[in-house]
């Protein structure tokens, strides 16, 4: 790629701080960046025409964690780290509120609620047997008891009785919430760039030379958010998870509302636009949906499918629109990896599937991991 010199000059020199990707993390970094250093140059790179990984991807649920993923937390995380998981995310979307508005993202408050299929009477009893203790647990929290249970109010068929709600959660209109963002970067005077995809770096002594398809610069820091693609530039133990979604036209008189959780959160839907929306399946098979390509399966399509006709719309017509697929970030631990690769390079990526609730948080802090 030939640059013209007002090219290299307006867009590739001078850079302070370069950072890889233009999801949540990405753009809260900047602004972080920028809060900080006023007059810094800051540069964000995306490989995508829009954020790639799963920003703009995702269900959009505020969510900090369904009874039955607490209680499976408790399996490998003390209490004080799954307090402190919730903590972070129940902080991460307040800071989120709090910087674009209720109003700008969509925002609703109508709870999250998880069923429990027939099969998983036993998860169910488990449940509802600890609910008392995961509010006692949560208490520091929400300040309140956060579940609750509550009646299939909205009928659905072939789970137990009642669910057990967080009352805590909502959600939020994906498109406006990274749209909101990225206008907040600009009018910061961050400049983005799309479709500009980082082959690899290396760092010398003061600097950071970037890699892409078309060209090479220098930066003096770099920070990695590119989560689910993480593996591409660090060593760090974050894997792709495939997240595949899909969503029905509108439906008249569409009395779902809500955010719901099935199988200890694998299968995940929302009302949105009377509309559902309805993600999850890689339970089906981990392996493959290990992946950083995007796309959808058969096995996971019919899934879902078969859930919305048999348990969420079993006597109501309805018709698929279209479907999509978005990149978590996942490993052995859920805790975010926040850390300084090296002199001049730093990452904050594996956010476990919780991008929207912690998003904003690692954010900031990993802006704040520079002195």
């Amino acid at each position: 790629m030939q640059l013209s010199y007002w090219e290299r000059k307006s867009w590739f020199s001078n850079i302070d701080f370069t950072i890889i990707g233009s999801g949540i993390v990405g753009l809260n970094c900047a602004l972080e960046l920028r809060r900080k250093h006023p007059k810094s140059r800051i540069l964000i790179l995306e490989k995508g025409k829009l954020p790639q990984g799963a920003s703009t991807k995702n269900a959009g649920f505020a969510c900090f964690g369904s009874i039955s993923e607490i209680l499976s937390d408790l399996k490998t995380h003390s209490e004080q780290e799954v307090v402190q998981l919730v903590q972070d995310r129940f902080n991460g979307i307040q800071t989120l509120r709090t910087l674009l508005g209720d109003g700008t993202i969509g925002f609703e408050n109508n709870g999250g609620h998880e069923l429990f299929l027939e099969k998983d009477k036993a998860l169910y009893g488990q449940c509802l047997e600890k609910i008392k203790t995961i509010n006692e647990l949560l208490h520091s929290v929400f300040k309140n008891d956060a579940f609750k249970i509550m009646p299939n109010d909205f009928g659905f068929k072939g789970i137990n009785e009642n669910y057990i709600s967080q009352v805590f959660e909502g959600q939020i209109d994906t498109g406006k919430m990274m749209i909101s963002l990225m206008q907040l970067a600009q009018r910061k005077g961050i400049m983005i760039l799309n479709a500009t995809e980082v082959n690899a770096y290396d760092e010398l002594l003061e600097k950071v030379v970037i890699r892409t398809d078309e060209l090479d610069f220098a930066t003096k820091k770099l920070l990695i958010a590119t989560n689910g693609f993480a593996s591409q530039f660090v060593s760090e133990n974050v894997k792709p998870a495939r997240a595949q979604v899909l969503i029905t036209k509108p439906i008249k008189n569409l009395h779902i509302k809500g955010t719901f959780h099935l199988e200890e959160g694998y299968y995940y839907f929302r009302n949105i636009d009377n509309r559902i929306l309805l993600g999850g399946g890689r339970n089906l098979d981990f392996k493959t949906e290990e992946t950083t390509k995007l796309g959808t399966t058969d096995l996971v399509e019919n899934k879902l499918r078969e859930l919305l006709k048999s348990v969420i719309l079993p006597n109501t017509d309805f018709e698929i629109d279209y479907s999509w697929s978005g990149i978590m970030g996942v490993g052995q631990q859920k805790k975010p990896i926040l850390k300084q690769i090296s002199g001049n390079v730093f990452c904050g990526v594996r956010l476990g599937g919780m991008g929207i609730a912690i998003g904003s948080t690692i954010g900031k802090k990993l802006a704040n991991l520079i002195d």
